[in-house]
Formats: structure tokens, sequence, C-alpha cells
């Protein structure tokens, strides 16, 4: 642990053991990058993220400045919540929600050629597992055209917030409702593109989005 991953504020809620952290990564697949970019101006950018092993991986445009400047090793860190209910109290002071936070600090690399289409594989099946046998395989100028990058798991600090509404005595005395209230993501039905072929079926990694929500 580092002067920055130690919490300053509600150490309680710190986690750190790593299995807390890889399965807030599994189960959040945006994540925000932060850097200072060539102007000396601060930047935020959201893009998808997949954790492999002790690593995480992105992958954009060559074309993109901010992915460039990732991939020359600037410094950055990387930030991914997830939100997972509220926490209704019986004041609006204490009114809260429910959240898995991580902060991961470091550097990018960028993956040499002969890893990209491995890892571009990772990315889809994370995103839609068995896709990559329903699809071809990528062109050259299409890998040539993609940089993917990765963020060592070495420095990072997690919070989590879980508990029940910390009301004082005389609010649990009073007449107002408290609990918490849970929230999912939910995978609704697929809508097939309007210029969808006829004939073809839902695939089985479409499928299974649904199933599973």
């Amino acid at each position: 642990m580092s002067d920055r991953t130690r919490l300053s504020r509600l150490r309680e809620k710190a986690r750190t053991d790593r299995a807390s952290l890889d399965a807030l990564l599994d189960s959040t697949l945006v994540g925000h990058f932060g850097l200072v970019d060539d102007d000396g101006r601060p930047v935020v950018v959201p893009t998808a993220i997949v954790r492999d092993g002790d690593r995480v991986l992105l992958h954009g445009s060559t074309g993109s400045r901010w992915m460039r400047r990732l991939a020359d090793g600037a410094p950055t860190c990387l930030t991914v919540t997830a939100l997972d209910g509220y926490v209704v109290a019986r004041s609006a002071f204490e009114s809260s929600l429910h959240y898995r936070s991580a902060v991961l600090f470091g550097s990018c690399t960028r993956l040499p050629d002969t890893e990209v289409e491995v890892a571009l594989d990772r990315v889809t099946e994370r995103m839609l597992p068995g896709r990559t046998a329903e699809v071809r395989r990528p062109q050259r100028k299409e890998l040539e055209a993609t940089l993917v990058l990765a963020l060592p798991i070495a420095e990072w600090s997690l919070k989590v917030s879980d508990g029940w509404p910390d009301d004082g005595p005389d609010d649990v005395a009073g007449p107002a409702w408290a609990g918490v209230v849970p929230l999912a993501h939910v995978a609704r039905g697929p809508i097939a593109a309007p210029d969808l072929r006829a004939g073809i079926a839902c695939p089985p990694s479409v499928t299974g989005l649904t199933s599973s929500g």
C-alpha cells in the first residue's frame, strides 16, 4: 500500500484482498483512464476494459491521441465503479449508495503484434462468450488499425460500501422507512439490425446474455 492508495476518509470501507478487486474488474465492462494530454491538460476517457490475469487490457484506434500517449508510457490512473444499490436512510443526510470503487495507478505498455489477435479474442469473449467462433477472423488491416494496451494490476485501492443506513437513535425512533434497494444490470431481448438477412437466427453468444441476465 502506498500513500496514494491509502484511504484518508471512511477507512472502514477499504478492501485490501485481491479477490475483491478481481471480482469488481470481472463484473465491469467500462473503466475511466485519467491522464495529462500533450497540452498539459487533464483528460478522463471512458473505454471498455477486460482483466487478463494480473493486467487490464484496453484497445482503441491507432489514430487515437490518448491511446498513443498511453502507449508511450504516460502515467495514468484507471477508475472502475459498480453501483450496487440505494441506501435509504431515515434522513437525507445519511442516505447513500452501495458501491464498489477501485483506482489503479501505473503506466500502460503496448502489446506486441504477435499478441494482439489473442488479446482481442479475450476482449470479445469477455463481452460475448462464444462470439469468436461465430464471426470471421480479424483482417490484417483491422489488426494494424488497433492498439492493444495493458495496465499492470500492481498499485491500487478498493473501497466497498455495503452497509445498512447509519441513522442516529432519534431518527431510528421516528416514522420514516429505512433499508436498502439492490440494483442489478439486466440484458433485455436482442433487437436485430434492420439490414439483417432473413433466416439468420440469433446466435448463442447473444441469447446467452439474456438467459443469464
